[in-house]
């Protein structure tokens, strides 16, 4: 069992309209954009991150917005909610919060005795609050939600799938441990870990399979904290039989790549470099920083990507 990797680093999901994503998670949800950038094999499509005041790892909520996007089919295969964290006794104020704001599908639940608000994104996606008196995570306290009720991170995803067995296999090879059982679903959790690390498996068979589109999650990712870690951690997935990709320099992290048995697309990311190599974090997803091999493209992408505020 490897013991390299914290919890969650961040989650990518897929878009159709850039402002308005923009809009949600900075004035509805209250983070902090932390970077503005582009797709590394689309450079005319946005990649957006948000997070904490610093993108710490465990935080971070990545889209790539595609303008001519269709909507993403739900099913099995992929992650069905991305959960984030809140302070215990702040559940009212959100419900109210996204009462006004006209957020869509929302519920009042409970998952393994915890409270919950489910609610959805712009394009569907799916999304949740908890309350958690044990997160001490510093929030971001700058945005439009006060800091005593704003979010602390990712609290944890939940994966949907046909056969929850395989994937449940090499979350436990990747460090995680089964903690606890709620009906047909089994929550895995990394201990000690960055405070994001919680995986929820649903086991769904009779369910068709999900179709890639707007409002779905494109992959989920895995905190290591160095390249070196990182290579560990690739060597034994592909010692193991995993097809795993080189590892990709993308800017803010490194990265490796591996489709799991139950469909999900799994990136392995580093701690390491962070969102203040190419700006100072107070001026954190202020400009438009774009790839080294996308430099010369500057002019072009200026004038043509939707402008994200007035």
């Amino acid at each position: 069992m490897l013991d390299q990797i914290k919890g969650l680093h961040h989650v990518t999901s897929m878009a159709r309209d850039a402002r308005q994503n923009n809009e949600f998670f900075t004035k509805k949800l209250g983070l902090r954009r932390v970077k503005k950038t582009v797709n590394f094999d689309a450079p005319d499509v946005y990649h957006l991150y948000y997070a904490d005041e610093f993108g710490t790892p465990g935080s971070v909520m990545t889209y790539f917005p595609f303008p001519n996007i269709g909507k993403g089919r739900h099913g099995v295969g992929e992650v069905g909610t991305t959960v984030y964290s809140v302070p215990e006794g702040t559940l009212a104020y959100w419900e109210k919060r996204f009462a006004d704001e006209g957020i869509a599908g929302l519920s009042r639940e409970e998952s393994f005795g915890d409270k919950r608000i489910g609610f959805a994104g712009p394009d569907g996606d799916g999304f949740a609050l908890v309350e958690n008196k044990a997160d001490t995570r510093a929030p971001w306290a700058k945005g439009d939600v006060p800091s005593d009720e704003a979010i602390r991170g990712f609290h944890s995803v939940s994966l949907r799938l046909k056969d929850g067995g395989a994937t449940e296999e090499l979350l436990k090879f990747m460090g995680y441990e089964e903690v606890d059982m709620s009906g047909t679903v089994k929550r895995l959790a990394v201990k000690n870990g960055n405070g994001a690390n919680i995986v929820d498996i649903e086991s769904l068979p009779g369910t068709a399979f999900a179709g890639l589109g707007a409002g779905s999650v494109h992959h989920v990712a895995f905190a290591v904290e160095n390249r070196a870690k990182q290579l560990e951690v690739r060597k034994a997935l592909m010692d193991t039989g995993y097809q795993v990709t080189p590892v990709i320099d993308r800017d803010y992290f490194w990265a490796i790549y591996f489709r799991t048995p139950g469909g999900v697309l799994f990136e392995v990311a580093t701690n390491e470099p962070g969102f203040d190599r190419d700006e100072d974090t107070a001026h954190l997803g202020e400009a438009l920083k774009l790839p080294s091999q996308h430099q010369h493209l500057r002019p072009y992408l200026e004038q043509h990507l939707q402008k994200l505020e007035d």
